[in-house]
């Protein structure tokens, strides 16, 4: 026990890259850290991290280390929990990053029932919409939407998230309600324009054409790179909007944004959650996926 806690104090000097915000997290002595770390080293005979005045980072073999401490971590967490039940004694730290958006609308609304379910884990949720590094930034579990991008990684497929097109009452009220795709040029709609780089050029407006889908192009004077600020602005009466269910159904439900074109809604986003290995899954992560794939699916097609 004494050696599986100089491995968990190390594995969090790498992933803060800091001695001295590594030892607050986890309630211990700057100095100790430093003392946990510099012995490790010497027991194994080689430098494990890089150290500045500023930072510190791991070594290659820092690197290796590291996944194979976080290996025998989570062997050692499955070992004290393989006959403990479902709701029993889930302890220890969890680390997850979520989409921002989805993070806000569905998935922390739910999240005080998980923690009252198990009230000894210590969660870390990161929010964001850039692709994170899981082995670098210490994720235990991510949850991804699109493409994942990274063939090294182990995705679980959770479904296709809903799209809607929409729009506030009172910009239908200056420009029309369009029943049919021509009807967005005719009555002159304009679209408000997201993308994650400024000043790259508008996807357009999504809609089905049998088996695929195609893109029609649409003015509009606002471009923005945030989901909060695209549906904002729909909510302003700014322009068309195609966003995800999940974020915008309290205000489909509330009558400050209509659905328009049903029948031509947007191709669904998948979603996944990912992780670095397949293997070694430990009990809390695989809790954690097992409840974000029940909050997520009413929202799935």
């Amino acid at each position: 026990m004494h050696n599986l806690e100089h491995l968990l104090i190390f594995i969090r000097v790498a992933e803060m890259r800091s001695f001295s915000r590594a030892a607050e997290s986890m309630g211990i002595q700057k100095g100790r850290a430093s003392t946990v770390v510099r012995q490790l080293e010497e027991d194994l005979g080689v430098r494990l991290l890089h150290r500045t005045t500023r930072s510190v980072q791991l070594t290659e073999d820092g690197r290796s280390f590291q996944e194979r401490a976080r290996e025998l971590l989570t062997d050692f967490d499955d070992l004290q929990s393989m006959f403990a039940e479902d709701g029993v004694a889930l302890r220890g730290r969890l680390r997850v990053d979520l989409p921002t958006e989805l993070a806000r609308t569905t998935i922390v609304p739910a999240l005080p029932d998980f923690m009252t379910a198990y009230p000894e884990l210590e969660l870390e949720m990161s929010s964001t919409d850039r692709q994170v590094d899981l082995v670098e930034e210490g994720f235990d579990c991510v949850l991804r939407l699109g493409p994942i991008g990274d063939e090294t990684l182990i995705a679980r497929p959770l479904g296709r998230l809903r799209m809607v097109n929409a729009a506030s009452p009172a910009y239908l009220a200056r420009h029309g309600t369009p029943r049919a795709l021509e009807d967005l040029h005719r009555q002159g709609h304009r679209a408000v324009h997201y993308g994650r780089t400024l000043g790259a050029r508008p996807y357009g407006w999504e809609y089905p054409t049998g088996e695929a889908y195609a893109t029609l192009p649409l003015p509009g004077a606002l471009h923005v790179n945030s989901v909060q600020t695209y549906e904002a602005a729909g909510l302003a009466g700014l322009g068309l909007i195609q966003a995800a269910f999940t974020g915008i159904h309290r205000h489909l439900e509330s009558g400050a944004l209509v659905e328009i074109l049903p029948d031509l809604r947007p191709e669904p986003l998948d979603v996944s959650l990912v992780v670095a290995h397949r293997r070694n899954l430990s009990r809390r992560v695989r809790i954690f996926m097992k409840w974000i794939e029940e909050v997520l699916t009413p929202y799935l097609e």
